[in-house]
């Protein structure tokens, strides 16, 4: 896709160990740059990412967490495929989620049907809607996390998402990230 990647972390360890591993295979290459979130100022981030392949430049992978879920505007071909790692459920260690999810049980609810997985559909629909921020934009959502499939609370987590055609095999993922390259090509606003 030329860059055109935003991949979002649900944790500072992921967003290291992703930028680092993505930088590293990267590295000496003047056709990608992999900025990654707390290396730069966002705003400068931001700009960067945008410019895209513009001017000579390299094209960019954008590895980000916490407030580039939301709130971040990239429309049309700059942004093309979103990389959400994991489902984003609020941590259970955190002091505010364990007063909440306490507070919840104590009145006879479950903490992770009443709190947490509205919390992470909330979150996963922001996520995904970095991708599509006008009607004529198109792009691809890769989740790399099988729980969305593999347990029953899925299902809610799927319905949250924007209406979107899903892809079941390697090919229909090829095949789709090949017409985006081949649309971006032919598209003279494309950065």
């Amino acid at each position: 896709l030329r860059g055109r990647t935003l991949v979002l972390t649900t944790t500072l360890r992921a967003l290291s160990a992703i930028g680092e591993a993505l930088q590293a295979r990267f590295e000496g290459s003047a056709a990608i740059d992999v900025l990654v979130q707390g290396q730069l100022p966002k705003r400068q981030l931001m700009e960067r990412f945008r410019e895209g392949d513009s001017q000579g430049r390299a094209a960019c992978v954008l590895v980000a967490s916490a407030s580039f879920w939301e709130g971040v505007d990239i429309p049309g071909n700059a942004l093309q495929l979103v990389v959400i790692d994991k489902l984003p459920f609020p941590p259970p260690d955190d002091p505010l989620v364990k007063a909440r999810s306490h507070r919840i049980e104590q009145a006879g609810r479950r903490a992770f049907k009443d709190y947490a997985l509205p919390e992470a559909a909330v979150a996963l629909r922001q996520g995904a809607g970095r991708l599509i921020r006008h009607e004529s934009d198109a792009g691809v959502l890769v989740i790399g996390d099988t729980r969305l499939v593999t347990k029953g609370y899925g299902r809610q987590l799927l319905a949250a998402l924007p209406s979107m055609r899903r892809l079941q095999s390697e090919p229909e993922f090829l095949e789709a990230l090949d017409a985006l390259t081949r649309a971006s090509t032919t598209d003279r606003s494309c950065p």
